[in-house]
């Protein structure tokens, strides 16, 4: 990364914290991460600000602060890997893999897959790994984790997700709640699951199957 990227990621980091505070772990990775990279050709002028940008197949990349906010509710101190349910841009993706050892992340959209995979090749980002899937799988062959987060608004949890969570480990995920939506903590305690509501958002929706 260049000076004057670095030096607008890091000012992007700060835009975050001001807003909503954020562990140093969380505001580095921030920081860290080059967000032009990943807004679509045309909107690279908007990549610094706090806005969500479309990306075409009637998906967003969502909001810098959003992704600072869904990083931080994933309580990632001490966790290793992490699966990621919505790759889009590559962007939440590529935020994770300055927190996590392994980041997991399944897209039901092929396109959006091959290129986020090629974005993390550019950026020599080794510890992300992309399936084209229908997320709700899982990655079954890596599991458990320690973490799962949803990029996308779910109406439940598969069960199935909550068999790859490892015990003690947490899933964060917007959930559809009447009218609204609202991201949503669970933990996994034994055969235990706690949850708690965070706060409203606006995400787009899980689909169900793969788009090729």
């Amino acid at each position: 990364m260049d000076r004057i990227t670095a030096t607008k990621t890091r000012r992007l980091a700060d835009e975050c914290d001001k807003i909503f505070k954020l562990s140093e772990q969380v505001k580095e990775a921030i920081a860290k991460t080059n967000r032009e990279i990943f807004v679509p050709s045309g909107f690279t002028h908007s990549a610094y600000k706090l806005d969500a940008l479309p990306l075409g197949s009637a998906q967003w990349i969502s909001s810098p602060l959003t992704v600072a906010k869904m990083s931080e509710y994933l309580e990632a101190k001490g966790a290793d890997r992490v699966l990621e349910v919505g790759c889009g841009s590559g962007y939440q993706a590529a935020v994770l893999s300055h927190m996590f050892r392994g980041v997991f992340t399944v897209e039901r959209i092929e396109s959006l897959a091959t290129q986020a995979k090629q974005k993390f090749k550019d950026l020599s980002i080794h510890n992300v790994h992309v399936r084209t899937d229908d997320g709700q799988n899982g990655w079954i062959q890596y599991a458990p984790y320690d973490r799962i987060l949803f990029s996308a608004t779910a109406k439940e949890i598969p069960l199935k997700l909550f068999d790859q969570l490892s015990d003690g480990g947490i899933i964060v995920a917007p959930m559809q709640k009447d009218n609204k939506q609202v991201i949503t903590r669970f933990r996994k305690v034994g055969d235990n699951i706690m949850s708690e509501e965070l706060e409203e958002c606006d995400f787009v929706p899980v689909l169900n199957g793969v788009q090729k």
